[in-house]
C-alpha cells in the first residue's frame, strides 16, 4: 500500500513545523543551481603543415621533440621501446606538434573510439627507469599524442620491435619499475606564467607497473589539457594515495572524455595539495562518457585477490574545483579499506593552511551508473581540519542510478552531509541503498532540496547527529529544505513530512526487473509519469548519455544481470 503522511493531534504540531522547513511553506527556499564549465576544450584533430620527422626503433625521440617545429609530426615506431625520461620543449607558435604510432592507420581505432591494451603492438612504448617518463618545461603548449603507450621500463627490455602481447613482454623482461608520475604536467611551484597548456592525450595507453604499480598516471598541473579515448591502469599503491589522474596546481579547463581510468586511491581527484599559483582553484572541468573501475584483484576476501593490499579509498574526489560536469560516466568497484567506502567525495580541503580560497563550487554530477559501492556520496561543508576554508556550494546531484550498494562493500549509505553544505539539491535519482538515505552532522545544510528520488529507507533513513530519524533531523539539519516528491521504500510516514509518498516494500514501486540490473519502472508502476520519466531515474536519459562501450554493456540489462554476478564472486 501506498501511504502518504497524515496530521493529526499533537504531531501535527511538529509536522507542521518540519513541512514549513519542507517547501510547503513560504519560508522555504530553493537551491541556486551550479554554473556550469564555461570553457570547454577543444580536441578535434588537427591539420599538420609541417614535416613528417621518422624516428625508428633505436633512434632519438628527445632529439626529435628538440628539432621539431610547431606543425611537424613526428611518428615512432609502434612497438619499438624509447627510453626516457623526454621533456617537452618549450616552442614559440601555437600549430601542434603532434607525437604519432606509424601505425595510425593500420589498425588503431580512429578518432572518438576508446583505446585498450588489445591494441598495445601497434604503439610506440615510452617508457623510463627514474622520474616520469613525460614532462614539460616551463610554458610548454601545444602536444598532441596519438596513440602512444606510457609506462615505467622493465630491465633488460631491448628496441627489438618485438609485437608480443604487453604483460607476456612484462612477464619475461625482469624486474620492473615504480613510478611517481607516468606524465607530469607542469610542477608544484609554477606560476601562473609558467602553466604549460594546450596537451592532448587521445588514444593513448598509459599504465603503471602490473606488479609494483605506480603512484600517478598523469599529474594534470595544466591548463587547456584533454585526456580522451584513452586507458590508464594499474596506478596503486601501498601505504599511500595513487590516482589515474590528480590536479591541483593548474587551472585548467580540463577534458577528460571517454577513457577508462583505474587507481587504488581515487581515480580522479582535484585538489588535495597546496598551490603555487594565489587564488588557483582548478576550474572547468568536463568528465563524461568514463569508466572508474578498481579491479577485484585489489579487494581483500575475494575470490580474484591477487595477494597485495593497495591502499583503496574512492572513484572521484574533488578538494579544489570549480565548474565541474560530470555526466555519462559508471564508477564500479569500490569498498571500505584504507576510508569508509563512500564513493564519491566533494569535501574541500585547505590542505597545509596555504589555501584558504580552496572551494568546491559549481558541480553537476548527472546522468551517472554507481555499481558495486560501499557508500554513495560524502559532502563536507568546510574543511573540517586545522585550517579555514571557502565553504561547498552549488551542487547538482540528479538523475543518477546507485545499485549494488553496502553488504560486503560498505555500509551503504546514500548519502552523507557534513558541515554546512549550501545550496545542494538532489533530484529524480534511484538508489538502492542498504544504509541511511542521509547521515547529517555539523552545521546546517542550507538552501537544500530532496526532491522526487526513489530511494529505500531501512532502518534509520534521514538521521542526524543526536536526532532522531525523519522530521527531527530535518528540522535541526535542514532549515528551509524542500523535501517533497519522494519515493521512500519503508519509510514510516508520520516521521516525515507531507507530499512524499511511502510504499511499504519495493515490489510496490513496481521496478522491471532490479535483481537483473533493470532499473525501469514498469508502465503499470504508480511512480511512472506518462511521458515514462516521473520518480527516480530516467534510466533511458542515463543511458543516451553513456558512451557507445559503456551503453553497451551496463544498459542490456542481461548483461548487467552477469557482470553484478561475476562482481559479487563468493563474497
Amino acid at each position: 500500500m501506498v501511504k502518504f503522511i497524515s496530521s493529526i493531534g499533537l504531531a501535527s504540531l511538529i509536522i507542521v513545523s518540519v513541512n514549513a522547513c519542507s517547501g510547503l511553506s513560504a519560508l522555504a527556499q530553493l537551491p541556486e543551481q551550479p554554473e556550469l564549465p564555461r570553457s570547454l576544450v577543444d580536441t578535434m584533430p588537427a591539420e599538420p603543415s609541417g614535416r613528417v620527422i621518422d624516428v625508428p626503433a633505436g633512434d632519438d625521440f628527445q632529439a626529435a621533440l628538440n628539432n621539431a617545429m610547431p606543425g611537424d609530426v613526428i611518428e615512432l615506431e609502434a612497438g619499438a621501446v624509447y627510453e626516457g625520461p623526454f621533456t617537452l620543449p618549450t616552442k614559440a607558435g601555437d600549430e601542434w606538434i603532434i607525437i604519432r604510432s606509424n601505425a595510425t592507420d593500420d589498425g588503431l581505432p580512429g578518432p572518438g573510439n576508446r583505446i585498450d591494451p588489445g591494441f598495445a603492438d601497434l604503439m610506440p612504448k615510452l617508457v623510463s627507469f627514474s622520474g616520469s617518463v613525460v614532462r614539460t618545461e616551463a610554458g610548454a603548449h601545444h602536444y598532441r599524442f596519438e596513440g602512444v603507450e606510457m609506462r615505467p621500463g622493465r630491465r633488460g627490455e631491448t628496441n627489438a620491435g618485438s609485437i608480443r602481447r604487453l604483460r607476456n613482454l612484462f612477464a619475461a623482461d625482469g624486474e620492473g619499475e615504480f613510478l611517481y608520475n607516468i606524465v607530469e604536467l607542469g610542477s608544484e611551484r609554477q606560476s601562473a606564467e609558467e602553466v604549460p597548456h594546450h596537451i592532448i592525450f587521445d588514444r593513448c595507453y598509459i599504465h603503471g607497473d602490473p606488479e609494483k604499480g605506480s603512484r600517478r598516471g598523469i599529474a594534470i598541473n595544466s591548463a587547456y589539457t584533454a585526456i580522451i579515448d584513452s586507458w590508464l591502469s594499474d596506478f596503486k599503491e601501498v601505504g599511500a594515495d595513487s590516482q589515474a589522474i590528480a590536479g591541483w596546481n593548474g587551472p585548467g579547463p580540463f577534458k577528460i572524455v571517454n577513457n577508462y581510468l583505474e587507481g587504488a586511491g581515487e581515480n580522479i581527484i582535484f585538489g588535495g595539495a597546496d598551490t603555487s599559483i594565489a587564488e588557483l582553484v582548478p576550474s572547468d572541468i568536463e568528465i563524461r562518457d568514463n569508466h572508474f573501475f578498481k579491479p577485484l584483484e585489489w579487494k581483500t576476501g575475494h575470490p580474484d585477490y591477487a595477494g597485495t593490499e593497495w591502499s583503496v579509498k574512492n572513484l572521484f574526489e574533488l578538494k579544489n574545483a570549480r565548474r565541474v560536469l560530470v555526466d555519462g560516466n559508471v564508477f564500479e568497484h569500490n569498498w571500505a579499506h584504507a576510508q569508509n567506502g563512500f564513493s564519491i567525495l566533494f569535501t574541500v580541503r585547505n590542505e597545509r593552511g596555504r589555501v584558504p580560497w580552496a572551494v568546491v563550487e559549481d558541480v553537476t554530477f548527472s546522468n551517472n551508473l554507481l555499481l558495486s559501492i560501499g557508500s554513495g556520496i560524502n559532502i563536507l561543508g568546510q574543511d573540517d581540519n586545522r585550517y579555514p576554508s571557502e565553504p561547498t556550494r552549488r551542487l547538482l546531484i540528479k538523475n543518477n542510478v546507485f545499485a549494488d550498494m553496502g553488504g560486503p562493500w560498505g555500509d551503504g549509505v546514500l548519502f552523507q552531509l557534513l558541515d554546512g553544505v549550501e545550496n545542494l539539491t538532489i533530484d529524480n535519482n534511484t538508489a538502492f541503498n542498504t544504509g541511511r538515505i542521509i547521515s547529517a552532522d555539523g552545521r546546517p545544510h542550507r538552501p537544500f532540496a530532496l526532491t522526487d528520488n526513489i530511494i529505500l529507507h531501512n532502518t534509520y533513513g534521514i538521521v542526524g547527529s543526536s536526532t532522531g530519524r525523519g522530521n527531527g533531523t530535518l528540522f535541526q539539519y535542514f532549515p528551509a529544505a524542500t523535501v517533497r516528491g519522494n519515493v521512500m521504500v519503508g519509510a514510516p510516514a508520520e516521521s516525515y513530512p507531507e507530499e512524499n509518498h511511502y510504499p511499504d516494500g519495493i515490489d510496490e514501486v513496481a521496478f522491471v526487473a532490479p535483481e537483473q540490473g533493470n532499473y525501469r519502472l514498469r508502465a503499470d508502476s504508480p511512480f511512472r509519469s506518462e511521458s515514462g520519466n516521473g520518480f527516480g531515474a530516467n534510466v533511458d536519459a542515463l543511458c543516451s548519455a553513456l558512451s557507445g562501450i559503456e551503453r553497451t554493456v551496463f544498459c542490456q540489462p542481461e548483461r548487467l544481470s552477469q557482470r553484478l554476478a561475476d562482481s559479487a564472486g563468493s563474497l
